[in-house]
């Protein structure tokens, strides 16, 4: 049956469709930080609609399941088979621009164009399209969609949910459901495109959507900040949120650690100051107009902002280098982290009120926990989202510190709930957090959440294995 599954596959999809060798499959049975492996009966590659389509009803038919995949970005296991039964369904050959309209702000792009096509095809007729995250040359948009990504924006123009205004999907059973409308306003019943909006591919295959797009900022204005203690970055965010006219486009906080491995582990990066601070924060305020003198704007609030106390000490961008260089400190901590060993993760959220208090009780309960643990705390503080990820002890052996996972998971999280937070803030649960959300989650909304998904992929066929066992 094996056999005929793939020859039947290959007259869908063609023989530069599929992938089954081994080593050639290797690259999409494994996430990018190498906690999930995964096996897979094949990589089907679909070229058109119609051919996932009929990929869909070929798996429905056989009872096999099917592992959508984009950029293979992710960092929860989402995109990673679990069972080796299933197909994965790479949507890379799927990545037409299909329709900009810059008078009605939107663009219709299928799901395998990368992020940072987008930016730019939008950018070449004078629109924003504003998700942004150090993964954009290589993330889809489709996964993206999938898991609601969030980055430095969110801000101000939301996550991945608040620039979709339609979707097409390809349901369980192989059927289209088109609706890529791109209206502000339709009032016509159940909002169905958020049901597959941070869904992870668990109830369908999003094959297109049609995004929000938004006037392309001609003035930008950036410094990155030293503050004079933690609890100032809620009243520094307050300020500048009033009086800039709401104008912020991000508003990221850095701790002194971050910055230390980022110099350390990435060419080109270095200190901003010649003082080390323990917290800093990158200030970004953009305007779609370049007479309203933002500028002038931006350095009053600096100023008033270190009269007051909030900040010690700031450095403003004066060019677009200088903009990407700060940028730049931000961007490259990820990666830099890696160097450093073994490091348990925790992407969260809280009210923002809450923010430093959260770091404050985290940090201590954590260290408390284990000798050594170096906390590595950044994120976009404007929105409550807090990377609060967790290096390994220096020394330490790393598989044995990260088998302390689950242990600090316990930690974190409980006190994330415990201040109304979120234990997934844009990376999704996938297969890493699966646990969590079964221990965290109301029972009532988890039953909710698994009725939907017994109803529109009763056999269990999208996405085996990810968001619920």
């Amino acid at each position: 049956m094996a056999k005929d599954f793939l020859m039947y596959m290959i007259d869908i999809v063609g023989k530069h469709g599929i992938i089954t060798d081994s080593s050639e499959m290797f690259p999409y049975l494994e996430e990018e930080r190498g906690i999930f492996h995964g096996r897979s009966i094949a990589v089907v590659c679909p070229s058109s609609v119609s051919e996932i389509s009929s990929v869909v009803r070929l798996c429905a038919s056989q009872n096999v399941g099917i592992v959508p995949q984009g950029g293979n970005t992710g960092l929860c296991g989402g995109a990673i088979p679990s069972s080796g039964t299933e197909i994965i369904l790479s949507l890379s050959r799927l990545n037409k621009i299909r329709a900009i309209d810059p008078i009605n702000f939107t663009i219709t792009v299928d799901s395998g164009v990368v992020l940072e096509t987008i930016q730019k095809v939008a950018s070449d007729v004078e629109c924003l399209f504003p998700l942004s995250f150090p993964s954009e040359g290589s993330a889809q948009i489709g996964g993206i969609i999938s898991t609601n990504a969030g980055g430095v924006g969110v801000l101000r123009y939301g996550n991945a949910r608040d620039l979709v205004m339609g979707l097409e999907v390809i349901l369980p059973d192989g059927e289209i459901w088109d609706g890529l409308l791109g209206l502000r306003k339709d009032n016509t019943g159940y909002d169905l495109k958020q049901l597959f909006v941070g869904s992870e591919g668990t109830l369908g295959v999003i094959t297109a959507a049609v995004l929000k797009l938004f006037p392309k900022p001609r003035d930008i204005q950036t410094a990155f900040c030293a503050l004079s203690s933690l609890d100032a970055v809620i009243s520094l965010f307050s300020q500048f949120r009033v009086f800039s006219n709401d104008q912020i486009s991000a508003f990221e906080l850095i701790s002194r650690i971050c910055l230390d491995m980022t110099i350390a582990h990435t060419q080109d990066v270095i200190d901003p100051f010649v003082e080390h601070y323990d917290w800093y924060i990158l200030i970004e305020l953009s305007s779609s107009r370049d007479d309203e003198c933002l500028s002038d704007r931006f350095n009053n609030l600096l100023s008033f902002a270190i009269e007051k106390g909030y900040i010690a000490d700031a450095v403003i961008a004066s060019s677009y280098k200088q903009q990407r260089a700060l940028w730049h400190i931000r961007e490259s901590i990820p990666e830099a982290q890696k160097s450093e060993g073994g490091s348990i993760k925790h992407d969260v959220s809280v009210p923002i009120s809450v923010v430093p208090d959260f770091i404050r009780q985290a940090s201590l309960a954590v260290e408390t926990a284990m000798a050594g643990i170096r906390v590595v705390a950044f994120g976009h503080v404007g929105d409550g989202n807090i990377h609060f990820n967790l290096s390994q002890p220096i020394g330490a052996d790393r598989k044995s510190y990260l088998s302390q996972w689950d242990r600090m998971n316990r930690i974190v999280h409980d006190l994330v709930i415990k201040m109304n937070g979120s234990i997934s803030a844009e990376h999704g649960i996938g297969q890493l957090k699966r646990k969590e959300l079964e221990y965290y989650k109301a029972p009532l909304a988890l039953a909710l959440m698994k009725r939907i998904k017994a109803s529109i992929d009763p056999n269990g066929l999208m996405n085996p294995g990810k968001i619920f066992k």
